[in-house]
């Protein structure tokens, strides 16, 4: 089985992948792969605020629990998927990239990223 050094990088290998964040609970970060003028920790404390925020609202719905967020800007999009109890990988992607494939390996190999963590 491949570590999470190897997810990662595997993840940011894919086309339209800017950045990849791994996300503690506290909003810190574990493990990243992330473009040049991107603070890794900046991002990793927001993308903790937000996944929060979506936890929220979840529960105001009365929704089972949070699994992934997508957040779309002019010219990226913002992937955010629970991993685990807390933890969040992030993934920021060019915005005419096709996200289906990402998500559903999100899904699928969610639980075993959040054994490596």
């Amino acid at each position: 089985m491949a570590g999470l050094r190897e997810v990662v990088q595997g993840f940011a290998d894919r086309e339209g992948v800017e950045a990849v964040v791994v996300v503690s609970g506290d909003g810190l970060p574990i493990d990243q792969v992330i473009r040049e003028g991107l603070d890794a920790e900046a991002v990793a404390a927001l993308t903790a605020t937000v996944a929060q925020g979506a936890r929220r609202l979840g529960q105001t719905f009365e929704s089972a629990r949070f699994t992934t967020g997508v957040l779309e800007f002019e010219s990226q999009l913002v992937v955010f998927s629970e991993v685990g109890a807390d933890n969040l990988l992030m993934l920021l992607i060019a915005a005419d990239t096709n996200i289906g494939p990402l998500l559903y390996d999100l899904r699928r190999h969610g639980p075993a990223i959040a054994a490596l963590l």
